[in-house]
Parts: structure tokens; sequence; C-alpha cells
């Protein structure tokens, strides 16, 4: 359908926002979900012919309340429907209840529910599945992606989450402010996650999901406004801004991948790296860091530079270094090896990131990463096996057009010489 591609996008915009207030109405996840559903379809019934409605997610509240509330006077059949007062309605006590509480601190229905899918009473890693699945609506692959996991394993982890959400009878309320405080740290994992799954999408035929990344961006300013002391919050809004912030300069005319430092730096949104880094000399003032300021002081020293042969390469590694030891990991020192690479020539680059293969098998970037090392080096036969597994591997249509060009570039011919 012509449609489609617009239609999915107001869903995808929509669905936060939605789904909390549903949550809102019926205090039951799995209703919420069902509910948000149920007012897709219709909507795409009713969008093609009809048009984009000028409040989506109000038309999707509006229309996956009263489905709900059909499917529930359905299934009562000679049952007596409850008392209005028990079933929630736009105009009922439930209703005035959560306004009161929206018109002190708490004041967003999607900050609500990314509290309640992290209770406490669920692990960590299940929170934040969770909250990405139910808040914004990412598929399973997409979410096992983020994880480094199987689809299966990240399908058993979700459904436990919700099973345990709903055997704790946890309230579907928002949080006191020692609650949130306590799952702040899970909250701001979460918006970072949704932030990179629209930065860097994980399927289908759109490499960039922008409504995800605004969304991520909206949330973190919102973190930042109920927290505004808290200097990883500060710099988780700053790295948002400072990554979305080169949105428009990503992609060329035909949806092709552009590279870092092939970017027009002049297409990169002024106005957010300004907001990026002032968040960022702020944060780190206290002397303080932790991985959302560091990460966001990395994504600021690129923006500081007027051309990618003005990057202070060495900066960046030293931060990178700093990340390692706050929080190590296989991914950060793959993107450490790029800086290692610039300062230290891809030699270097490749003994630091061949110790990670076996954690990173599934991984596109690492074999992309690989290939253009190898390619540097001359090792040709080598960095076309690179680059076909990194093909076999793309998320989207533009990760793998990207490779088959880096393919293409290989000589039809090489031997692989020695490391």
């Amino acid at each position: 359908m012509k449609d489609a591609a617009w239609i999915d996008a107001a869903l995808t915009a929509a669905r936060p926002q939605a789904v909390g207030a549903l949550l809102r109405y019926f205090r039951n996840l799995d209703t919420a979900e069902e509910a948000f559903q149920e007012a897709c379809l219709r909507a795409l019934k009713n969008w093609p012919e009809k048009g984009l409605p000028r409040d989506p997610a109000a038309w999707l509240i509006f229309v996956g309340r009263n489905a709900a509330l059909d499917d529930a006077r359905r299934r009562s059949k000679q049952q007596a429907l409850p008392s209005d007062d028990l079933i929630s309605d736009l105009e009922d006590a439930e209703t005035a209840i959560a306004e009161g509480m929206d018109s002190g601190q708490y004041r967003d229905d999607v900050l609500r529910l990314l509290f309640i899918c992290c209770h406490p009473e669920l692990p960590a890693n299940q929170q934040i599945a969770l909250a990405l699945r139910i808040v914004s609506g990412l598929s399973v692959k997409e979410i096992a992606r983020a994880f480094l996991i199987t689809e299966t394993a990240m399908e058993q982890r979700i459904t436990r989450a919700k099973k345990r959400i709903a055997e704790a009878n946890v309230p579907y309320e928002a949080p006191d402010a020692r609650e949130r405080t306590q799952r702040l740290t899970t909250v701001a994992a979460m918006i970072y996650l949704l932030f990179n799954e629209g930065y860097s999408a994980s399927g289908g035929t759109v490499h960039v999901r922008v409504p995800l990344c605004e969304e991520a961006i909206r949330l973190a300013r919102l973190l930042l406004a109920l927290f505004p002391a808290e200097r990883e919050i500060m710099g988780l809004t700053a790295l948002v801004l400072l990554q979305h912030a080169r949105t428009p300069a990503r992609l060329d005319a035909n949806n092709a991948i552009v590279l870092l430092q092939d970017q027009d730096r002049s297409l990169w949104n002024k106005d957010m790296i300004a907001e990026g880094i002032e968040l960022v000399k702020k944060a780190l003032a206290a002397r303080q860091p932790g991985p959302y300021q560091v990460q966001a002081a990395i994504a600021a020293v690129h923006a500081d530079a007027a051309r990618a042969e003005d990057t202070d390469w060495a900066e960046i590694d030293q931060l990178y270094a700093v990340l390692q030891g706050l929080q190590p990991s296989p991914v950060v020192s793959l993107n450490r090896a790029v800086a290692v690479a610039k300062l230290h020539g891809p030699d270097a680059a490749l003994a630091m990131i061949e110790p990670l293969g076996e954690q990173l098998t599934t991984y596109f970037h690492f074999y992309g990463v690989k290939g253009a090392l190898l390619k540097q080096l001359g090792r040709v036969d080598d960095a076309r096996e690179a680059f076909d597994r990194a093909l076999a591997l793309a998320n989207t249509a533009a990760e793998a057009d990207h490779i088959k060009m880096q393919i293409e570039q290989l000589p039809k011919r090489g031997k692989a010489s020695a490391a």
C-alpha cells in the first residue's frame, strides 16, 4: 500500500503516548497493548481514505479505549457491566486522580509507563527489554540485537517479565520521588537503547527512524527536568542531542550511508550541538564522570571539529580509555579501535579487535570495522571475507548497500598478506 510508510511513521511516533494513556485507563499491560493494536488496525483501514488525524495519538487513544471497552462488554455477555467507577473513562474518578498526579512533578504518561516497566520487582535486563517492547513497540528481533542475544532468549525474557509484573501486582501509577530515583539508571538505559534503535535501525528498509530519536530526546529532556542535578542524565541528554544533530548528513540523496569522515558538516544541526556541548561542560564540571558523560564528551569532540581532519583523535582515544574503565564492553573496545587506527595505524587497531571476535560474532559493525582495517592493510581476501560476514548481518538495506560498495572497491584478485 502506497500509504504504508507514512502511516507506519505516524503509528510509531504515537505509540508511547497512546500506550501510556491506555495503561492509565485500564491498569493492565496486555489490555493496553491489545487496545493499541486494535486502534492501529482501524487506522490502517481509516487513514488512507480520510487522511492523517490532526492528533494521531489522541485518535488512537480514543479508538483503542472504546475498542477495549466494547470487547469487555462482549465478553461479559449476560453479566452485569461493572459500574462506571470501575471502568476507566475520560470523565471518571480515576482520570481525576491521574491528573492530580500529573499536576505535580510527574506530568507525562510515557515517563510513567517507563517507570512502571522499570519496576524493581524485575531484573534490570528484563526491565529494559519490557520497556522497549511495551513503550516503543520494538520487535523482539530489534531488542535482541540491542542486547546481543538470540531472538528466542529475548522472547523468553520479555514473557517472564510480563508474567512477573502481573504476579507481583505492580501498581500502574507514578512512583514517588524515592522510587523514581531508584529506577533512574534503568530508565536512562532504556531511553538510550530507544535512541540507538532510531539512530541505526535494526531491520526494515529504513536506516534511520527519526521519530524514535526525537522521542528519546523528548524523554531525556523530561527526565532531566525531573532530575536537574543528575550529571549522568545531563550526559545522556547531551549525547542524544549531539548524535542526532548529525542526522541530516548521515544519508545522501539516494539514502546511502555517508560515513562520519565524509559528512557535510554544514548540514549538522548547530543548535542541537550548542545545547549538547553546554550540557557536557556542565555535567563534567563536577569531575564525577559517568558513562553517558564520557560518551557525550566523545560526541562533542567530533562535533567541535570543523573538518574531519581537525578531529582530536588523541582526546577521543583518552576518553574511550576512561569509558573502558567505567563500562568495560567489547563494543567500547571496537569503537576505541577506530581512534587507535587514526593514531597508530590499522595494524594496531586490528590487534585490538581480534580478541573481540568470539563476543561479537553476530555484530554487524565488528565485521565492517575489521573489513575496513584489512582493506587498508591490503589483505584483500581477508577483507572480502570480513565484508561478506558483515553483509550477512546487515540490518537495513542501507547497511547492505554500504558493504556491497566496500566489496566492489576491492581488487578482483588478491592474496591475503601476513599480518
